[in-house]
């Protein structure tokens, strides 16, 4: 298992939104694996699996894209995802068209920040903490904040997810 960086944690695109909003956060740099699970991440940092989100972009059948943050041991239930935004059904985006669609690669993806304003919906588990983590836009980096700051960040909803 690879160690959690010691070092400061460079500037993100993320974290530059955060401290344009007066956002507190607090960030955290890992160095990466490209085998690496969710689970392994959050297990670097300490944290239980159930506080540390994962960002899931999909695509309606109306053609409109969606995201979706979760924890990262949790699957999205797609029918539990599509009746919360009102489609009759959602499927995963490739992972090539991540990239030129909301400017982060695959494993460096976060609700904040993306090239586009999408519809955004967080697993409702996010409000029984006072904190937790999304990634900060690159791979190796992660920042940890309130829900109720990330909602100012992002127009999200919650909703049950998983």
């Amino acid at each position: 298992m690879k160690q959690k960086n010691k070092d400061k944690t460079e500037k993100t695109n993320v974290m530059r939104v955060l401290d344009s909003l007066k956002i507190p956060y607090e960030s955290h740099s890992y160095v990466p694996d490209a085998t690496m699970t969710g689970e392994e991440i959050a297990e670097l940092l300490g944290e239980d699996p159930t506080r540390v989100f994962k960002t899931l972009v999909t695509q309606g059948r109306s053609k409109a894209y969606y995201v979706f943050v979760i924890p990262v041991g949790d699957e999205l239930d797609l029918k539990k995802a599509a009746a919360a935004c009102g489609e009759k059904s959602i499927a995963m985006i490739k992972q090539k068209e991540l990239l030129p669609l909301t400017g982060y690669v695959h494993g460096g993806c976060s609700p904040i920040g993306m090239k586009k304003a999408f519809p955004t919906y967080i697993h409702e588990m996010a409000l029984l903490y006072d904190r937790m983590f999304v990634s900060a836009g690159k791979v190796g980096y992660q920042i940890e904040l309130k829900p109720e700051d990330l909602e100012k960040a992002v127009k999200l909803s919650f909703a049950d997810l998983v």
